[in-house]
Parts: structure tokens; C-alpha cells; sequence
């Protein structure tokens, strides 16, 4: 399977109301590969739902209401996946160490990392010297 060259690279203020640009751009880039064998609505579904929650994570997580702060997205084709990054600017956390959600308990947080994790084939979180990043992966083959 051949993929067209893609490589994103966005950098959004700390601020949540930019979660749907970045779901969309991550919609549009499964829409455009080339020769995708799969469910082309699935798969921008799962980047969309994955991404942003991963936004989210890092919005709030890494400087809360610092909107001078920014979050970077990088999305491109790498051996035949679909490799996101975000990354932010706050501590960080360890990802081995967050709990399974309490689905009896029916709120809105503490699912992110859960729902990544089920949409997507790999995910890794580390420190770099410029900040943290959370990559994620989709096999496309």
C-alpha cells in the first residue's frame, strides 16, 4: 500500500476551543491516504476521538488556564502507521500508573487514556527536554 507524503504539524493555544480544528485535521488526514484497505469513517472517527481526548489531557493537565501556553500536534505516515504526537509544556505524568475508569461511577473524567489506548494500536508517553510528549499509533495495513 503507497501513502501519499503527509506530515502536520499545528501548534494551537492552551485552550479547548480549538479541540475541533485538531479532530478535523485528524478526520481529513485518514480521508486522504491512499490505498486505505479499511473503514475509511472508522478510522477518522477513532484519530478524531483519540487526538482530542489526548488534547484535552494536555490542556488541562499541563497548564490549566494558561493560555499562553501552547500544545503541539504533529501527525504523520511512518511504516505504515498513522503516528500522532501531542505534545504540552506541563510536568508530565506516568502513563503505566493510570488507573482502569470506574464505569459505575458515570462522570466525565479519568476516561481519556482508557479511550486512546482502545482506539489506537500503541501509546507512549515521555519527557523530552522541551516538554512531554504522548505519542499514539494506528497500523493502517
Amino acid at each position: 500500500m503507497s501513502h501519499t507524503d503527509i506530515n502536520v504539524d499545528v501548534v494551537v493555544p492552551n485552550q479547548t476551543r480549538y479541540l475541533g480544528l485538531i479532530g478535523n485535521i485528524a478526520e481529513q488526514v485518514a480521508k486522504e491516504l491512499d490505498g486505505y484497505p479499511g473503514d475509511r469513517d472508522m478510522l477518522a472517527y477513532h484519530l478524531n476521538l483519540a487526538l482530542t481526548e489526548a488534547m484535552v489531557n494536555a490542556i488541562e493537565h499541563s497548564a490549566p488556564g494558561d493560555e499562553k501556553k501552547t500544545v503541539r500536534v504533529c501527525i504523520h505516515l511512518e511504516d505504515n502507521n498513522v503516528c500522532i504526537r501531542v505534545y504540552d509544556q506541563g510536568q508530565g505524568f506516568d502513563l503505566n500508573t493510570v488507573p482502569a475508569p470506574n464505569f459505575e461511577e458515570l462522570g466525565e473524567r479519568g476516561r481519556g487514556i482508557f479511550v486512546i489506548r482502545n482506539v489506537m494500536d500503541s501509546v507512549n508517553y515521555r519527557k523530552t527536554d522541551s516538554g512531554n510528549v504522548l505519542e499514539m499509533r494506528k497500523r493502517l495495513a
